[in-house]
């Protein structure tokens, strides 16, 4: 029997679990109580899982005591999974897990550190851009490391007309070396790209308002991390309407604020949201893995 099969006979017989997802009181997101990944997970609970994504955008698994093996397992669950462009990054052995730490060693850098300074939706640089990311806790300061999320179909749904009429049909440029070389991250944790790493994160062009190829709801899908221009406006013009649509994502009622847990495990919707890195003390390990799911192209 192969791998797969094997892997589908897990599911099949796996056990179901009693877990409960509470929805957070705030603007999005929820969290997945009793749950744990360390056993295979279901096709009914997964189904509950999914469905729970899909309405709620940011589910928190809590205290998740897990491999990266088990990670990379349950990401493969959503689709096919992404390899970051650092290489220098990955998790020796586990290529699909992205190392997210300010944390250095003999001089060394062993993680992405200054991942999220701006806000962004993953990998929206790519003619694939990411379904949805999941990032596990393994070291946390003892103060900040808070992540943000804000929902892009509230931003959408919220939108003001004029707003609207000026975005709408439009598209956008999106490059990962967008925000590459400013001085926020003087410094810090940025990598000179190599011509490889170059050729891997070219320019893409996507709608500034996309379809939810799930749930079919429209959202914003512009983000000042990685969005460049508007096409097909002038440079000031482009500017300053990207401008008003960025402040206009990120108004307080549309945001939700993770305060992180040992072992969480926080599986996001990259279609629905975008998110910042809040940061914390250079002096406080902070240490995550990132699996990242491959989507659609946006429509």
């Amino acid at each position: 029997m192969s791998a797969a099969s094997n892997a589908l006979s897990s599911i099949d017989s796996a056990q179901q679990q009693a877990f409960e997802i509470l929805p957070f009181s705030g603007a999005v997101g929820a969290e997945i109580i009793g749950l744990d990944l360390t056993r295979a997970v279901s096709a009914e609970d997964f189904t509950r899982i999914h469905r729970a994504h899909l309405d709620h955008h940011v589910l928190v698994f809590r205290d998740q005591r897990i491999t990266p093996e088990q990670q990379i397992a349950f990401s493969r669950r959503f689709g096919v999974l992404q390899i970051h462009v650092l290489k220098q990054f990955l998790l020796r052995g586990h290529p699909e897990i992205l190392i997210v730490s300010n944390i250095i060693e003999n001089g060394q850098n062993i993680g992405l550190g200054d991942a999220g300074k701006f806000w962004h939706s993953d990998l929206s640089y790519k003619e694939l851009p990411s379904l949805g990311s999941m990032l596990h806790a393994q070291e946390l300061p003892r103060e900040g490391g808070d992540t943000l999320f804000a929902d892009m179909h509230k931003a959408w749904d919220g939108l003001p007309e004029a707003l609207r009429k000026a975005v709408e049909g439009r598209s956008a440029a999106h490059s990962y070396t967008a925000r590459y070389s400013e001085s926020k991250f003087a410094g810090n944790w940025r990598p000179t790209l190599t011509a490889e790493q170059l050729a891997q994160v070219q320019e893409v062009i996507h709608p500034v308002v996309r379809t939810h190829p799930e749930n079919g709801r429209k959202a914003l899908f512009v983000s000042e991390g990685f969005t460049t221009r508007i096409v097909g406006l002038p440079e000031d013009e482009s500017r300053q309407l990207l401008a008003e649509l960025y402040a206009h994502s990120v108004l307080e009622q549309n945001i939700y604020r993770h305060q992180w847990q040992p072992h969480d495990l926080v599986f996001w919707d990259n279609r629905s949201l975008i998110h910042l890195a809040s940061g914390c003390p250079a002096h406080l390990r902070r240490k995550l893995y990132r699996t990242t799911i491959q989507g659609d192209a946006p429509f």
